[in-house]
């Protein structure tokens, strides 16, 4: 369906768990317990939402988290949602620390994509910024599901004196493992507001200005930088090889006027932006209501045609009323 400015909204993003394994810098303070998990919709209720939202043109679902993995049950929800018919792809967004326990059953119940968060490719770094990930895990998984032809990509958030002296060697990875990499800039959300990311331009100018990166540059004909966008990144690609960089550019370039996402949070909340808070509390109209399923629609059906015209994450520190206050893994970026 479409929103109130003419976007066609077809991609519901739904966080089942705000729990996670990790504790990445920008996402999770260090000390965090989360005791939220009774707070969570049920299994069946995170069915019973993506049904309603099938309803309204949603085709496309991706599962994050927190970490969806950590949360128990994930593979009957899975298996689930591939029995409705509206929905044409499957995808999780994960650390893919437990991929590799979880990937057979994946294939078998309609998962078509992957996005794997890997902000480092040197272990002892990668431990620092995750607070305790295992990187071989992770390249264990993603080999293994590249192997049985799962459509992945790295997510990568470049912040300054964490990890920015890597970016040529996860490009260099991504190459040598043919896979699309994305570079995404940090939100200025919860412990992110006191860590400084790169801006994609910086990220950009790094790559051109960069003597041997420049050679391998011009080698390869970087081109396209401009390609049609079907989600947040603006992709460049590499001629003669199957992979491209993306840019996810929220702050510098913001894509919200081809926004085609909708969000739920682990706990129900309907969120039309991450920047804002959210108004639509499915877990109370699920438990406490006596709505039929067409009222609920009509609903959701409202809260998706009222979507916001964009973030404002630009004045995030100033318009403290609207904003988003809870950490990353509670919202499910």
């Amino acid at each position: 369906m479409k929103d109130q400015f003419g976007r066609e909204v077809n991609y519901l993003r739904l966080s089942i768990t705000d729990n996670c394994n990790l504790r990445c810098i920008y996402c999770m303070p260090k000390d965090f317990e989360n005791n939220n998990e009774n707070n969570n919709l049920t299994i069946d209720e995170y069915f019973e939402t993506v049904k309603i939202f099938s309803k309204l043109g949603i085709k496309k679902v991706r599962i994050t988290g927190g970490e969806p993995l950590v949360r128990k049950g994930i593979n009957e929800l899975v298996k689930k949602i591939h029995t409705i018919p509206e929905i044409e792809e499957i995808a999780i967004t994960t650390n893919g620390i437990f991929l590799e326990k979880y990937l057979d059953e994946f294939i078998e119940n309609g998962v078509t994509a992957l996005n794997i968060s890997m902000d480092s490719i040197n272990e002892e770094n990668f431990e620092k910024i995750t607070r305790g990930g295992n990187l071989i895990k992770v390249v264990n998984s993603l080999k293994k599901a590249k192997e049985n032809k799962i459509k992945i990509k790295l997510n990568s958030v470049i912040i300054k004196g964490k990890n920015d002296h890597e970016i040529i060697n996860l490009i260099k990875f991504a190459l040598e493992n043919k896979i699309d990499i994305r570079f995404i800039e940090l939100m200025p959300i919860g412990c992110a507001r006191y860590l400084k990311g790169m801006k994609s331009e910086e990220i950009i100018k790094l790559l051109e200005d960069d003597l041997n990166i420049k050679l391998e540059y011009e080698k390869n004909n970087l081109e396209n930088k401009n390609e049609k966008r079907t989600g947040p990144a603006e992709y460049s690609k590499i001629l003669g090889t199957d992979t491209r960089l993306g840019f996810i550019s929220p702050l510098s370039s913001c894509f919200c006027d081809t926004c085609n996402r909708i969000r739920v949070t682990s706990d129900g909340k309907i969120k039309q932006c991450l920047y804002y808070r959210a108004n639509i509390d499915l877990k109370e109209i699920f438990r406490n209501s006596k709505l039929n399923e067409d009222e609920i629609i009509k609903i959701v059906e409202n809260e998706i045609y009222r979507k916001n015209r964009k973030h404002d994450f630009n004045n995030y520190e100033i318009k403290k009323e609207d904003r988003e206050e809870r950490i990353m893994s509670s919202i499910g970026g």
